[in-house]
């Protein structure tokens, strides 16, 4: 099978010459959707499976096309995703649907493993209704661990964690953990929530007037216990959330512009959450990965911390703090060089006050904005941030070398970049392409050969064997990453 003349795909090719695997962390799966209604079918009954088909926002609804464009306009209804699966070449458009076939042609992806992510899955993590959000995720898990299962060697699928509440979240954990053996997890990165003082106004509201709950700070509930069953079962949370629809992202009319950075928001927004959370302080021992957002996004993030930290700590506050303002020498100075206008103003300083330009008592209690992750120098920040998370990058990003330039990265940080194909979506039009579009990266002379082993091999076998070092038992890279755990073990331990 091949989709051009080529006998042997580029990909291939150059993993042929490679003395290390190419580990996708995020290949796609395109549903086949009898089979999953097949399985809601089961879980929940038919019942369930004609409400989620009709649900309003539902991607098996199609209701942006049933609008006119006057009532699109009035509702505000946003332009989501459309033909977002390859269709000129049918090899590829199966593939992506069928485990076997995708299992037999990873070798001319030049893939030695995949991880496999949903597409209309991400949807049902963010369903409102606890019954259809819970059935459909469950549904679902069923289904992948069961098709999946005989390719084990070579892809794994994710299970969908619904998170509105810690308990549905640890439930679903547990049966996909313990009960379908499966060990790679998607969140979702917001549970959308109704704002109360809107409802109670009126309950129409709740469709347009919520927040989202980012698990971490100022969440409807404490989320540890989901952080901690995490930790026990060995699985490293991972995040890959949409955001067209919300925010800025609401074009009626766009796709591409409500498309266009929408992973990043989603993924800047829970890891800022985790790390200013405090969770990587109170559980050092689990890793986030956030996909398809690319790392730019990661390494602004990590210098502004940085840049927060040093001019926002406990004892830098007393550069803004108002009561140390000297208003007899405000007074002065206002007489001095404001002429006719400040000599005037000069007796107000002090009396007619504004907040926000001369700034007011805040309560001592509330200073401290790095009290939950308990940072005491940016070097914490270091510590807490660039080892514990990973940003999935497509292989046509050429953003993703920054994560390896240490002259740009604070304290000469290198970010957890992962290798990200997207495989199944049309951000990749032939799957021949996967391996080389990442390596590409190389041949541009944009990252150096150890950049790319880090990012196709080390980072993704890091991202998972830190939280569960059987990841990759049994599978066709076991040996090498088995190699690379003894080197880092080694390296850990002659640097101790």
């Amino acid at each position: 099978m091949s989709n051009n003349s080529e006998t042997i795909s580029k990909s291939a090719a150059i993993r042929a010459r490679l003395k290390h695997p190419i580990i996708d962390s995020d290949g796609h799966i395109a549903e086949f959707e009898p089979a999953f209604f097949d399985h809601l079918k089961s879980v929940a009954g038919s019942r369930v499976v004609e409400r989620v088909k009709s649900l309003p926002d539902s991607p098996f609804s199609f209701r942006w096309y049933r609008l006119t464009p006057e009532q699109r306009r009035n509702e505000r209804t946003p332009r989501l995703q459309w033909w977002v699966h390859p269709t000129r070449n049918t090899l590829d458009r199966a593939t992506s649907s069928l485990p076997k076939l995708l299992h037999k042609r990873l070798d001319e992806m030049g893939l030695d493993f995949t991880i496999v992510y949903p597409s209309i899955g991400m949807f049902m993590l963010h369903l409102p209704d606890d019954e259809l959000r819970r059935a459909s995720c469950r549904a679902y898990n069923n289904l992948h661990a069961e098709i999946f299962r005989e390719y084990s060697d070579r892809m794994t699928p994710v299970a969908l964690i619904p998170m509105h509440s810690p308990e549905e979240a640890v439930g679903e954990l547990n049966h996909c953990v313990t009960k379908l053996g499966l060990k790679a997890v998607l969140m979702p990165a917001f549970a959308r929530r109704p704002i109360p003082a809107a409802v109670r106004k009126n309950s129409e509201f709740a469709r347009y007037a919520f927040w989202l709950d980012n698990f971490c700070l100022d969440s409807e509930y404490d989320y540890d216990p989901v952080w901690a069953r995490c930790l026990e079962l060995k699985v490293a949370p991972t995040f890959h959330s949409p955001t067209g629809g919300l925010g800025t992202r609401t074009s009626i009319s766009n796709f591409i512009y409500n498309h266009s950075g929408h992973f990043a928001a989603s993924s800047e927004a829970i890891c800022k959450a985790l790390f200013l959370g405090g969770v990587t302080r109170r559980f050092p021992g689990l890793r986030f990965a956030f996909l398809e957002g690319g790392v730019a996004w990661a390494c602004t993030l990590y210098a502004d911390l940085i840049g927060h930290w040093e001019k926002r700590h406990l004892k830098a506050l007393a550069n803004l703090d108002p009561a140390n303002l000297d208003h007899e020498l405000m007074r002065k100075l206002f007489r001095e060089y404001g002429g006719d206008y400040g000599d005037g103003l000069a007796a107000r300083v002090g009396e007619e006050r504004s907040d926000l330009l001369w700034g007011r008592r805040e309560n001592p209690g509330d200073l401290d904005e790095w009290s939950k992750c308990a940072i005491a120098s940016k070097q914490d920040i270091r510590d807490l941030f660039v080892p514990k998370f990973f940003f999935g990058c497509e292989g046509d990003d050429r953003l993703a070398a920054l994560a390896f330039d240490t002259a740009k990265n604070p304290m000469g940080s290198r970010l957890g970049a992962i290798y990200s194909s997207d495989i199944g979506h049309w951000d990749l039009p032939d799957m021949r392409d996967a391996a080389h579009e990442a390596y590409e990266l190389l041949e541009d002379g944009l990252i150096t050969e150890n950049d790319f082993r880090d990012f196709v091999f080390v980072n993704p076998v890091r991202a998972k064997t830190d939280v569960n070092p059987d990841f990759f038992k049994g599978t066709r890279v076991e040996q090498d990453v088995e190699r690379l755990l003894r080197t880092i073990r080694s390296q850990s331990v002659t640097t101790t």
